[in-house]
């Protein structure tokens, strides 16, 4: 550690930020630092080393986007406020409001405390959205911190390490590529996988490391081909060969359902000119020279994707009939794919997004508004997550605007997107002048017509098939307004049948201010509130008419007693606030000790417990008043089936060898199924009896080491 704290130095920083902007006053660069170092003074990492070495790494992150100096700064002294006794209004007398006000944003992500992690990882996500509206320097400081700390994760128990990948993987990788930040979105990813699935990522990267030496001489082949075309027909181009990150790779197989030996394309080749037209010529130059592949031809120049990249995607059957991925943009457009919004966003009076930039940046209005409509933390990181991670398409109305929704969404979610009012009437939908069923996936380039009634409402079934967060949260919304008016009735009903039970007078109780007093004592603001809650079964009629009359005047055997629960409560579960109901396990998530799991209220059927991840949930959750906290009794013993999907390739002896791995588990197999597939793979079904979630683990993984398995995994469904 000497040594380090030896050789902290900005030196190397304000070399980096001379090379892009040599007018940089680096003054204030030095002077941050200097700064820095003074309030982490004594601290130390986890990893052992200065704590200075994290802000200075973070600057040095914002130096490769080619931001400007006092955003460096701010990345200098970004922990300066939450970690030392430094405040804000310190950083702002010495370096200035713009500066401190970074910071600040920067500061007030992850300060409140919550509940539950995913209540503050939901929360702290609302505010980075509302900070990127306000200073869009505040969530590129917080993507360069996260990728130091991914950098240096290994220093950190390995529950947290999984923890903190996970949630990278699910929020700031896509962040970085909404962004355009492509370099950021690629080491994020492969470094979850590194600590998500390490086994996985340390076959992937060694046989990328083999099979490139095994390629090198064939894709010099190709670039050499390429270039002395590109002299030949006189285009200025410069052509480089990549490899594909290790985290592509992973998604490919698993989307594919392919070992990595039937991954041919690993290696893109990417050529750089000078103008628009020289990428269409360029790209029509390698269709000559080789066969393209059909439907790998992709046009991101004449419709960029919402991040502002652009280029030409095709794959050909290069030499000796290999796949060969193309990539061909102009000079700018490489810019502009390296350092996303960094590349031409320039900064405003406190950073802020102007008229231009927002429609730009549509989607991020849109993140706006929906922040604005959704109370619920984990339903709005719910929505931004499924929006983050979708490619687009680009849908037509019958006058020529266009809508851009995410991929495979339908008529509902077009019909949505024009105004609530049109999706709530939608009765049917014209695609390029043909009726279609409303669960029919859009594809860009259609012209759809939406067909409407005055007299229709929306649907339950279509939270099935939907997309897009606008329409599930509009769907959702309507329905829980009709869910409250029907149990508001049948609450009301239900007291009024217990009032006339005791010979009390309907009209005279609900306009005594002692119901309303009852009420409020039980924590409603209002009748309705209670009424509804009867209705919904969380409340008993006989418990208010108990608080309203003496004990001697009730009815003899009306008295609230504690009822026995109707059937057996699944072991092993804690339900928190509700007494006396029937409890069942949800056979389309089959949850076991150690998901983390919900319970939802039916009516009839008692309270259902979900996984918190269960689809069925995004249908259910229109609701929270029915929505329960329950957890799992570690006293609780016991196993539970749960089904493991195992893809082989196909050969002779495999089933034998998965079924001795999940025996060497000490995991009991229910039932298995076998099925084969054209394309010389085998699918291995099971039902296996485990006791927890490591446990499950631990069988997955057994699977996942017998010579043959491309893939296991648990699988939902009843």
């Amino acid at each position: 550690m000497a040594d380090k704290l030896m050789t902290l130095s900005p030196d190397r920083l304000i070399a980096k930020v001379l090379g892009y902007n040599p007018q940089a006053e680096v003054s204030l660069i030095r002077e941050a630092y200097e700064f820095a170092a003074a309030a982490h003074e004594g601290q130390i990492r986890q990893s052992g080393d200065p704590f200075l070495w994290h802000p200075l790494e973070v600057a040095e992150i914002l130096a490769d986007l080619k931001l400007d100096v006092p955003s460096i700064a701010a990345g200098l002294l970004h922990d300066t406020v939450e970690d030392t006794r430094h405040t804000t209004e310190e950083i702002g007398r010495r370096f200035g409001e713009n500066i401190a006000g970074v910071v600040e944003g920067v500061t007030k992500i992850g300060k409140i405390e919550f509940k539950t992690h995913e209540e503050k990882q939901a929360e702290n996500f609302r505010k980075m959205i509302l900070s990127m509206a306000e200073d869009i320097r505040v969530i590129l400081i917080k993507l360069a911190d996260r990728l130091h700390n991914m950098r240096t994760l290994e220093h950190l128990p390995e529950p947290k390490q999984k923890r903190i990948a996970q949630e990278t993987l699910d929020i700031y990788a896509p962040l970085a590529n909404r962004l355009g930040i492509g370099w950021v979105k690629f080491e994020l990813e492969d470094l979850c996988l590194r600590y998500l699935k390490p086994d996985i990522y340390m076959n992937i990267t060694k046989k990328i490391a083999k099979r490139g030496e095994e390629r090198e001489k064939y894709i010099n082949d190709v670039i050499s081909i390429v270039k002395k075309n590109l002299l030949e027909y006189g285009f200025n181009g410069e052509v480089v060969g990549r490899n594909k990150h290790a985290y592509s790779i992973y998604q490919k197989m698993e989307r594919q359902g392919i070992s990595f030996e039937e991954v041919y394309d690993l290696t893109a080749i990417r050529i750089i000119t000078d103008t628009k037209m020289s990428c269409y010529a360029i790209l029509g130059m390698i269709h000559s020279l080789w066969r393209p592949v059909p439907g790998r031809f992709k046009d991101y120049i004449g419709v960029p994707k919402p991040n502002l990249y652009q280029s030409l995607h095709t794959t050909v059957s290069g030499p000796d009939g290999e796949h060969v991925e193309f990539q061909i943009r102009t000079q700018e457009m490489h810019k502009i794919a390296k350092e996303g919004i960094a590349a031409h966003w320039k900064y405003k009076e406190k950073g802020q997004i102007d008229e231009k930039d927002n429609k730009i940046f549509g989607w991020l209005r849109q993140l706006m508004e929906w922040q604005k409509e959704m109370a619920d933390n984990r339903q709005f990181m719910d929505s931004i997550k499924m929006d983050l991670y979708q490619d687009v398409v680009y849908i037509f109305t019958p006058k020529g605007d266009v809508k851009e929704l995410i991929k495979d969404s339908t008529p509902v979610d077009f019909a949505y997107s024009i105004h609530t009012e049109v999706g709530n009437r939608c009765v049917g939908a014209k695609v390029n002048g043909k009726i279609v069923p409303l669960k029919y996936q859009l594809s860009s380039g259609d012209v759809v017509e939406i067909i409407t009634s005055p007299t229709h409402v929306p649907s339950r079934d279509w939270l099935k098939f939907v997309k897009t967060a606008k329409a599930k949260a509009r769907i959702k919304h309507w329905i829980k307004i009709e869910e409250t008016k029907r149990s508001l009735d049948i609450g009301r009903k239900a007291l009024e049948r217990e009032i006339r039970r005791h010979n009390l007078s309907t009209t005279e109780t609900f306009k005594s201010e002692k119901l309303l007093a009852v009420a409020r004592e039980m924590g409603f603001g209002n009748i309705e509130d209670l009424l509804a809650d009867i209705g919904y079964g969380k409340v008993s009629p006989l418990h208010i008419i108990n608080h309203l009359l003496p004990e001697e005047s009730l009815k003899e055997g009306l008295k609230e007693k504690v009822v026995k629960k109707i059937g057996i409560k699944p072991e092993g579960v804690k339900v928190n606030g509700l007494n006396d109901i029937l409890i069942h396990l949800s056979k389309c998530c089959n949850p076991v000790p150690g998901d983390k799991i919900i319970g939802f209220i039916t009516r009839g059927r008692g309270l259902s417990i979900h996984t918190v991840d269960c689809p069925n949930i995004d249908e259910l959750d229109y609701d929270k008043e029915r929505l329960v906290d329950v957890g799992w009794d570690v006293k609780g013993a016991g196993t539970h089936p749960v089904k493991i999907s195992v893809l082989t390739v196909d050969k002779p002896g495999l089933l034998a060898n998965v079924s001795a791995s999940i025996t060497s588990a000490e995991a009991n197999i229910s039932h298995a199924e076998i099925k084969t597939t054209e394309e010389k793979k085998a699918v291995l079904n099971f039902v296996v009896e485990i006791t927890n979630t490591k446990h499950l683990e631990k069988v997955l993984k057994n699977i996942e080491k017998v010579e043959g398995v491309l893939r296991a995994q648990r699988i939902r469904g009843g």
